[in-house]
């Protein structure tokens, strides 16, 4: 699939099986997550016979170790670091360092949002990161897959670009252009996970690839 010059990021998240991570990565997105926080439901316990060749790739941590991250960083060869605990901008300063020796690692912190409020803890991350990642507020540090009241995000003014989380479903491209400008603004991306799911960790492709048709257009 050919991605037009003002398409957003698509990023989709908790693969863990080898031949749904093949099947996925051929929609032609642009990042694929891999969860290592043992609670999730879709924990990558070690690692498929496949991994992406041809998507970058983003592994999600929560208040892991700089060792842990760093051990797992290098046996995925990811592209990406995803923070979604309650990692500080001096954990984050010591992450990088640890990979200063290694090819250029990018990180994104991701932030729970329900109201405008919620983007003050953004401020002070606002030098230390590549991307903010927010998601939606609930019991769960992620994978709530409910949405929050998205007209907030115009109360957000930093100048970090981020990617939209929190219960994308296959319904919501038209609000999604609407919402976020067609992407020509703070916001650069989004993150797809739970709604496009047949069970915990395995994506259905055909849901994914009649919306990233739909938000192409």
């Amino acid at each position: 699939m050919v991605k037009l010059s003002n398409s957003p990021i698509i990023k989709v998240c908790g693969m863990r099986d080898a031949d749904n991570i093949r099947q996925v990565e051929a929609l032609g997105i642009d990042w694929m997550g891999f969860i290592f926080w043992p609670k999730s439901s879709r924990y990558v316990a070690e690692v498929p016979s496949y991994l992406p060749t041809k998507c970058k790739r983003v592994g999600v941590f929560v208040d892991a170790s700089i060792g842990d991250v760093m051990t797992i960083a290098e046996q995925f060869q990811l592209d990406f670091i995803q923070l979604h605990g309650q990692e500080s901008p001096s954990y984050i300063t010591q992450l990088r360092s640890h990979f200063s020796h290694l090819s250029p690692i990018k990180i994104i912190k991701a932030f729970n949002i329900a109201t405008a409020d919620d983007f003050e803890s953004t401020k002070l991350y606002e030098d230390y990161v590549d991307y903010f990642l927010f998601d939606t507020k609930g019991k769960s540090v992620g994978g709530n897959g409910e949405k929050f009241d998205w007209s907030v995000l115009s109360a957000y003014t930093g100048k970090t670009p981020y990617l939209l989380s929190g219960g994308i479903s296959p319904t919501d491209a038209d609000q999604l252009h609407v919402q976020c400008s067609m992407f020509h603004g703070p916001c650069v991306g989004i993150d797809l996970n739970s709604r496009f799911e047949s069970s915990p960790g395995y994506k259905n492709v055909e849901l994914l690839k009649a919306f990233i048709k739909e938000l192409n257009i």
